[in-house]
């Protein structure tokens, strides 16, 4: 963990950079590597096709984005890396938001260590002897 989700609407794919923004979502995310550790960080985008906005007049945009962790940070570190991330969307689609109707949007949702079955060998790659 963590996991960052990005749903996108398909009018914006040419504009979005989507890899640009999960380059820079993930230098957020390594720099908290005492927090989350680096070999757990994963990023994927959805391109949504199937989706109206508002009254459906203008050709409207959505990114939303979910940080998924696990369960034991403080309400404190949870409202840094949520405000850290937000930033970076905003910036990285500051140019488009500018040029069309886009709204953003980014929830952080924790979930208990019952229920979460994980197996990964890339953490020992990151292991600091």
């Amino acid at each position: 963990m963590p996991h960052f989700i990005v749903e996108y609407t398909a009018n914006i794919k040419n504009e979005a950079n989507i890899a640009k923004l999960f380059e820079e979502i993930h230098k957020v995310l390594i720099a908290r590597d005492t927090i989350f550790p680096i070999g757990g960080i994963r990023s994927r985008a959805i391109e949504v096709h199937d989706y109206r906005m508002a009254d459906g007049e203008e050709d409207d945009a959505f990114v939303h984005a979910v940080l998924k962790i696990g369960a034991g940070r403080s309400d404190e570190i949870k409202k840094d890396v949520g405000d850290a991330l937000f930033d970076v969307m905003k910036e990285h689609f500051s140019l488009l938001m500018s040029t069309r109707y886009l709204a953003l949007s980014m929830e952080l949702n924790e979930f208990s260590e019952a229920g979460s079955y994980k197996q990964n060998n890339i953490h020992s790659r990151f292991k600091k002897d």
